[in-house]
């Protein structure tokens, strides 16, 4: 019975761990979401907003990249709330949280993604084979 028992437990954490339970807000898909290098130029920081998932399930760590994930859903659902078109994570998660800064960047949102991209020409490329 408790062989059984553990089995059930295991199996649950483990079909568990692939779901994702975040779902995206009216609106969350219009918030964009740029990497953490500086400020973006041009646009207005509206505030910060700190989200959080669960990050185990029992003994089973879940997967770190649908937590990422998870994480940049509830910081674009909770930019709605602050009139914000772009988030920008502060930090790394840690135990589930992320710290995210809320920015309105309006008609300056190519801007902010520009500025999310390195450089263009800071690279060269070369065909392979021939």
């Amino acid at each position: 019975m408790r062989k059984s028992m553990v089995g059930m437990v295991l199996v649950s954490a483990l079909i568990a761990g692939g779901c994702t339970w975040v779902d995206m807000a009216p609106g969350g898909a219009s918030v964009r979401v740029i990497d953490g290098n500086g400020p973006p130029a041009g646009c207005e920081k509206r505030g910060e907003v700190e989200v959080t998932v669960k990050n185990k399930v029992a003994f089973y760590e879940r997967n770190q990249l649908r937590v990422r994930e998870e994480l940049e859903t509830l910081a674009r659902n909770e930019a709605i709330g602050l009139q914000a078109d772009t988030v920008q994570p502060m930090g790394s998660p840690l135990n589930g949280s992320q710290r995210f800064a809320a920015w309105r960047c309006g008609a300056n949102r190519g801007a902010a993604a520009s500025a999310a991209r390195p450089g263009t020409g800071s690279a060269q490329t070369y065909p392979i084979g021939g």
